[in-house]
């Protein structure tokens, strides 16, 4: 580790949610002496006039930007408007406010949703505009891709030090497990468990199965936002990823057996699979800051039933 972070003022927007607590706790590791995590209840960063009173209180020479509204499929499809508005909000008045404040280095963080619908695996950063993103995430996704051509075009500007990070679906202990809102392991394993605990002889889940996902444990993906935040400076996307692809079907049938569920998975091809397939070129990680994901899936997926039944209640 580096001592960068020492005599760094650094603010964590979303810094209490599931990638923040990773974020802060590594920032902390690293000899961070202050670690600014802005609440919604006292600063609506989707408000101006609450961004411009956080610059102000809290004064950043680092800002990371984590914080997004975000969801499922099923949660996608109800608020469109809403995920696109909010984040794009939040991430334009936030960069904006980062040149007037004098902040010496803004981290923005993007999503894999960002790239085309059909593009070619592995995804790699210069794929980002040959195509429209898949329908259902398409708002979140392109209010996020935004953030990029913004940090871009304020390095050229106005000197604006902001790259931008494109992390694959990430997964671990303290994720999101709501039905309503959560991704497809937390989601996955709440059926497993609940099904053992009821007696149920069979889950339901979206889509044939046949799409593929990349997926990236929290705490992996938090150490390669930390090592991007000292070690990178260029103005491209970078990938964050672990570079391995598994089908929804054999994830659902990974997570069935960890939990011990032995009973049916029934695929209702009615709702739709999202993106056909999801992997991420993660050269470019490696060779500009030395990021690479340490937790094979399965152990994190371990880590993360383990967390779920130790906490549901």
């Amino acid at each position: 580790m580096s001592d960068f972070f020492a005599d760094q003022r650094v603010v964590v927007t979303g810094g209490a949610g599931f990638l923040g607590r990773y974020v802060t706790e590594g920032l902390h590791r690293r000899g961070a002496r202050y670690v600014g995590v802005p609440r919604s209840a006292q600063y609506d960063l989707v408000r101006l006039e609450s961004v411009t009173r956080m610059y102000e209180d809290m004064r950043p020479d680092v800002v990371i930007h984590l914080a997004a509204v975000v969801g499922g499929i099923g949660a996608n499809r109800e608020h469109p408007g809403e995920f696109f508005y909010r984040n794009l909000m939040m991430g334009v008045q936030l960069i904006e406010q980062a040149r007037h404040y004098g902040v010496q280095k803004l981290v923005a963080i993007g999503t894999v949703c960002a790239y085309p619908k059909y593009t070619a695996t592995p995804f790699r950063e210069e794929d980002l505009w040959h195509g429209y993103p898949e329908e259902t995430n398409a708002p979140y996704g392109l209010a996020k891709k935004m953030l990029l051509v913004q940090s871009q075009a304020y390095r050229q500007e106005y000197g604006l030090n902001s790259i931008f990070l494109l992390p694959v679906n990430l997964y671990g202990p303290g994720d999101n497990f709501d039905p309503a809102a959560s991704h497809v392991i937390p989601a996955l394993i709440k059926k497993c468990v609940d099904a053992l605990e009821t007696g149920a002889d069979a889950i339901e889940c979206w889509g044939t199965g046949q799409a593929s996902r990349e997926f990236l444990y929290a705490a992996d993906a938090a150490e390669g936002i930390l090592l991007a935040t000292e070690r990178y400076d260029g103005g491209e996307p970078v990938n964050l990823g672990s570079g391995c692809e598994i089908t929804i079907r054999e994830l659902a049938e990974t997570i069935a057996g960890l939990t011990g569920f032995r009973g049916r998975i029934r695929w209702d091809p009615s709702k739709p699979d999202g993106q056909p397939r999801r992997r991420l070129d993660v050269s470019k990680a490696r060779a500009y800051f030395g990021f690479q994901a340490a937790t094979p899936l399965e152990e994190g997926l371990k880590a993360t039933i383990d967390w779920y039944r130790a906490n549901r209640k």
